[in-house]
């Protein structure tokens, strides 16, 4: 096999283990109306299925992307491949809610591990030339295992029920981390010890960061609260003083000097924030505004993402020759455009009314995520790209966390509680959700204009 082919053969044994992580996302949005009915819990607790994985995987980002340069990337991805399908395993047999929140915690973990390394391992064995291209190549398996997922979610939750969806990760799993030990090279970043000071205090501050802002979300500033953010400020300073002065810190502070890495991360921690105001809130007002079941709730929802797949790689290749900065600023405000849109919904719209805003979004975030990916790993001196793959990959989850924990507060704030947690909806009840709904989408219109709007402060 020629060198071309073998790093294309690298990208496609890569391709085929990140499609999972996007599948059990957009499976479980799809699913979490039926899983909430199953368990007979109300919403507040089933956003937790969703919540607590992205916490989880949050947490350790930095962590991983570290280790990959210590101890090598390939090492890191594989181990968390195969953790991902035990964990999944163990999420199918869960008897309660509770402890499928516990086992999504689980999976949350070992998943940080296969997604904080494929960016590295991709520009470790690519030319910089090839770099936008590569990077739209490879959101084809994100957008698939999108587009994948809804209709596959809501094909499983209606005729083999809601379990089947975390067995699905078994077989495609197992082809991954076969491929993957057979093709990916052995690779490093910048060797040295790890920084365990900077683990403990920096996955302290983001895992009460993220923390408060659910507390917040569902019960206000009370005495947990206080105490939650006390954690996160005094381990975030804790956190800075220890990098500043490490010999190898986890996080090379240095990096955020450079502007384009700086906003890069801030645009794609944005615009995560206003698609997870989308994808997390769009099946329940389809399910219980339009009263769709969970199979049509799922065709409609693949629009966005088949719609992503269809254009970042057309983005991506379009970036090496003229630059991310305004693709990034043209995708993030479509982003809030389509957003907009989705705010003018009513308890009467049509599918296709539905399938045009969420298909105008994917064209945004198709034009967005390619250019915004190639910006910030294209700053980073290579012996660091494995941190560097490490924040991209923190930037994405903290946004989606934040996202989940920003659409959840404005329902809560703008929708009264026995509405919420009623199983069943008559007129009133739908228009009441539906004004929650319409505040929360355009909440998530102004966080993605802000996005195309950071995106023209990087470097040109």
């Amino acid at each position: 096999m020629d060198e071309r082919k073998k790093r294309y053969s690298v990208l496609a044994s890569i391709m085929l283990g990140s499609i999972m992580g996007p599948i059990d996302a957009s499976i479980i949005n799809v699913a979490l109306p039926t899983i909430t009915q199953s368990f007979g819990v109300g919403i507040a607790t089933a956003q937790w299925v969703s919540m607590i994985y992205l916490l989880s995987i949050s947490s350790l980002l930095l962590f991983y992307g570290r280790l990959g340069d210590i101890v090598g990337y390939k090492k890191v991805y594989l181990s968390g491949l195969a953790g991902f399908v035990i964990a999944s395993i163990f999420c199918g047999f869960a008897p309660t809610a509770h402890s499928l929140i516990f086992f999504r915690a689980i999976q949350g973990l070992v998943a940080g591990m296969m997604m904080a390394v494929p960016f590295a391992i991709i520009m470790a064995i690519f030319p910089a030339s090839e770099r936008g291209k590569v990077l739209g190549i490879n959101a084809i398996s994100i957008s698939a295992g999108l587009a994948i997922g809804p209709s596959l979610g809501g094909f499983l939750t209606s005729y083999l029920g809601w379990r089947s969806v975390f067995f699905l990760n078994i077989p495609i799993g197992c082809m991954a981390l076969f491929w993957g030990y057979r093709i990916i090279p052995e690779l490093k970043g910048h060797p040295g010890k790890m920084d365990i000071p900077g683990v403990v205090t920096g996955s302290t501050a983001l895992t009460a960061i993220l923390l408060l802002l659910n507390r917040l979300q569902s019960t206000g500033f009370d005495f947990l609260a206080i105490v939650i953010f006390l954690l996160a400020a005094i381990s975030s300073v804790l956190f800075i003083l220890i990098e500043q002065k490490a010999v190898n810190p986890m996080l090379n502070l240095t990096l955020f000097q450079n502007r384009t890495f700086s906003f890069a991360n801030i645009s794609a921690l944005l615009n995560y924030m206003a698609q997870y105001v989308m994808v997390f809130l769009t099946p329940f007002y389809l399910q219980r505004v339009l009263l769709y079941a969970p199979n049509q709730v799922g065709l409609v929802m693949t629009a966005f993402p088949f719609t992503v797949m269809a254009v970042a790689p057309i983005s991506g290749s379009l970036s090496d020759r003229i630059g991310t900065r305004i693709l990034a600023f043209l995708g993030a405000g479509i982003c809030a455009l389509s957003l907009f849109f989705m705010h003018q919904l009513s308890v009467t719209s049509q599918p296709s009314e539905v399938v045009w805003r969420l298909m105008l979004f994917g064209v945004g975030n198709g034009i967005f995520q390619s250019p915004n990916n190639s910006a910030v790993m294209g700053s980073v001196p290579r012996p660091y790209l494995g941190i560097a793959s490490g924040v991209l990959a923190t930037m994405r989850n903290v946004g989606m966390v934040m996202g989940v924990a920003a659409g959840g507060a404005i329902l809560y704030a703008f929708v009264p509680f026995h509405t919420l947690q009623g199983a069943t909806f008559g007129g009133m009840e739908k228009v009441l959700f539906l004004s929650g709904l319409r505040h929360a989408y355009l909440a998530g219109a102004i966080i993605a204009a802000v996005a195309s709007l950071s995106s023209l402060m990087r470097n040109r």
